[in-house]
C-alpha cells in the first residue's frame, strides 16, 4: 500500500493547527478539541499507558491523565524543535510539558518525543510518545518539594506525594 504524499507545507500548516489546538485544550481543559484531530481508527502509543487504538480510546485516557495530579497540573506542551519527514508524512518533535508555577515562579518540567503520522485533511492516525516516566515523576516530585516548601501544596498534590513517599521515589 502506498501511503499518500503530502507537501511540507501541509504538513507544516496541520501542526501548527495541532499545536495551537493543543494549547487551547491544556487552557481550558477540553481534550476534546484535541481528540478530533485525530482520524477515527488512529494508533496512539504511549508507552507508560500502552498502545490504543481509536479516537474514543485515546479521548478516555487523555480525559483521565489530565484531570489528576500531575498531568493535571501541566500548563502547555510546546515543542523546543521539530522535524518534518515529508516521506513518511511525519512530524517528529520534541515537547515541554511544564507544570503549573508553584508560587515563586520556579518552572519545572520534563520533556518527551512525539512522532505523529499525517493522514490529510488535518488529521493524525497516528502518535507515539517516547520519554522516560522517571523523569516525568522526579519533575512532580521536585514541584511537590518546592510547593510544600512555599505552603501552597493542595490536598490533591499532596496525597500523590505522600503516596510516593510511601514507595521507593528516586
Amino acid at each position: 500500500m502506498t501511503r499518500p504524499t503530502f507537501s511540507r507545507d501541509e504538513l507544516v500548516a496541520a501542526f501548527e493547527t495541532f499545536e495551537q489546538t493543543v494549547a487551547r485544550a491544556a487552557e481550558t481543559k477540553d481534550w476534546d478539541v484535541w481528540v478530533e484531530h485525530y482520524t477515527e481508527d488512529v494508533h496512539y502509543i504511549e508507552h507508560a499507558a500502552g498502545t490504543m487504538h481509536g479516537r474514543e480510546q485515546v479521548r478516555t485516557w487523555i480525559r483521565r491523565t489530565m484531570s489528576v495530579f500531575p498531568g493535571s497540573y501541566m500548563t502547555s506542551f510546546p515543542a523546543r524543535w521539530t522535524v518534518i519527514d515529508e516521506p513518511t508524512a511525519r512530524v517528529i518533535c520534541e515537547l515541554d510539558n511544564p507544570m503549573r508555577d508553584p508560587g515563586d515562579g520556579t518552572i519545572i518540567s520534563a520533556t518527551n518525543i512525539s512522532i505523529v503520522t499525517y493522514a490529510g485533511d488535518g488529521k493524525w492516525c497516528r502518535q507515539e510518545d517516547v520519554y522516560n516516566p522517571l523523569r516525568f515523576q522526579r519533575a512532580a516530585l521536585k514541584w511537590c518539594r518546592k510547593a510544600e516548601e512555599l505552603g501552597t501544596l493542595d490536598d490533591e498534590a499532596a496525597a500523590w506525594y505522600a503516596k510516593q513517599q510511601a514507595g521507593t521515589t528516586p
